[in-house]
């Protein structure tokens, strides 16, 4: 029983090694030398032109989603329409600022201009599923432009690959809860990254 118990440990503790390293961050363009010393930097989200799952636009999924929902329920799917657009703010953009602001050297200001933006733009959403029997994780691709705030003159563009969305113990049901993982694992990815880099 406890060679199980082991054995169960160690491949749950695999698996999310292998998620977390499958995340690919790089430096596409320009440099990131100029944050050196930098102690905030201002964010902004993008998620225009965004694609999710196999369609090309965003709004084919949601008019996807809503039609099945309301057929199963009257109303239901145009409730998870407007949670989908709201996610972002409620959930998604404070867990990457949460965990950018305890990887790196540099914070996120919402409250005073810095001399930097991040600008973050999802460029692809997997939502993933879990219906207890299977389950897909959620994975973003995304874009963090870096750009003189005012001018938006472009530093540095980083690309971020394949960022995983799911709980520990699989307790992500819902679509907005996997998501956010997506946006806290690249927020504190991203973080990290830049203080390497900025040097």
């Amino acid at each position: 029983m406890k060679l199980l118990k082991l054995s169960t440990s160690l491949l749950i503790l695999a698996f999310f090694s292998v998620s977390a390293s499958a995340q690919k961050i790089k430096l596409i363009e320009g440099d990131l030398a100029p944050l050196a010393g930098q102690t905030s930097i201002n964010v902004k989200f993008i998620y225009d032109g965004m694609r999710v799952g196999k369609f090309d636009r965003e709004s084919d999924y949601i008019a996807k989603k809503v039609e099945d929902y309301n057929k199963k329920e009257p109303g239901r799917g145009d409730n998870w329409a407007k949670s989908w657009v709201a996610d972002r703010e409620r959930e998604f953009e404070p867990k990457f600022e949460e965990l950018f602001d305890k990887s790196g050297d540099i914070s996120i200001s919402r409250k005073k201009p810095a001399k930097y933006t991040l600008i973050f733009k999802t460029l692809f959403t997997e939502p993933g599923y879990n219906v207890v029997v299977t389950r897909k994780n959620a994975v973003i691709n995304a874009e963090a432009w870096i750009v003189e705030t005012g001018k938006e003159r472009v530093i540095a563009k980083i690309s971020i690959m394949k960022a995983p969305g799911r709980t520990y113990g699989g307790y992500d049901y819902d679509t907005g809860v996997r998501i956010a993982e997506c946006y806290a694992i690249s927020g504190k990815k991203l973080a990290k990254f830049i203080k390497k880099k900025a040097k």
